[in-house]
């Protein structure tokens, strides 16, 4: 019988490194005069930018996240405590960051993570609230295997993630085979949030620590699988399916 796991990708099997080296030779020394770390600065920059997408979505006012990643660069600054944004960075410090946004690399394991699960006999998907183009782009660099055809945007939809209706179409099209019959099907993210609500579509949910560093069930309920690496992680999902 078919098993699919769909993954989320920006955050879990593509991660910041880079995107944190180009603002640190840009602005790292002015950063850290005003007690702001870079990795610290572009944590808050995501968690702004993924607040307000998902915040202009479920208003019915969707707008694509790489829209709502670079307008909100200033306002991370200034929420940060820079009372002058843009006299501290200029608009050529925000487009050299951009570009290296476009060049994210994968995590540590990822290529591995989707060789595992394939070999196990999973359907590996994406599901992205990134530009296609983009994510894909950084899935092919990393030599990640997840095809074109397999990897859906939320642009598509017009509905931001978490709002359960950017899982349902996707976990509708995979939980019932030719002859009507229900299959395990898992979703995976790096993000608690993210994890948290594909299972409240139906989803089994597989969660590593990579990211966030703890899951609290207090807040996200409990996961099926937790993994402290993605490697972890798929020989979890593995046994858990039965090791089939």
């Amino acid at each position: 019988m078919p098993k699919h796991i769909v993954f989320d990708v920006v955050g879990t099997l593509i991660t910041y490194p880079s995107l944190i080296s180009t603002l640190t030779n840009r602005l790292g020394p002015q950063l850290l005069a005003q007690n702001i770390t870079p990795s610290h600065l572009i944590a808050t920059w995501f968690e702004v930018a993924e607040r307000e997408y998902a915040y202009l979505s479920i208003s019915n006012a969707y707008l694509p996240f790489d829209t709502c990643f670079e307008n909100l660069f200033y306002r991370t600054l200034f929420i940060a405590g820079i009372r002058d944004p843009k006299a501290f960075a200029s608009r050529e410090d925000l487009d050299a960051v951009l570009q290296a946004y476009k060049s994210l690399t994968a995590r540590e394991g990822a290529a591995e993570c989707v060789r595992l699960l394939t070999e196990a006999g999973f359907t590996v998907w994406g599901l992205t609230a990134g530009s296609k183009v983009r994510v894909s782009g950084y899935l092919d660099a990393g030599e990640v295997g997840i095809p074109e055809g397999r990897l859906l945007s939320c642009d598509e939809g017009g509905v931001g993630k978490p709002d359960l209706r950017a899982y349902r179409p996707l976990w509708e099209r995979l939980t019932t085979d030719e002859r009507g019959e229900d299959e395990g099907v898992w979703f995976a993210a790096a993000h608690a949030w993210d994890v948290s609500a594909a299972r409240r579509v139906g989803f089994k949910a597989a969660y590593c620590t990579a990211l966030e560093g703890e899951p609290i069930p207090e807040l996200f309920g409990e996961m099926d699988v937790v993994g402290e690496s993605l490697v972890e992680m798929a020989k979890g999902i593995i046994t858990a399916q039965g090791g089939r």
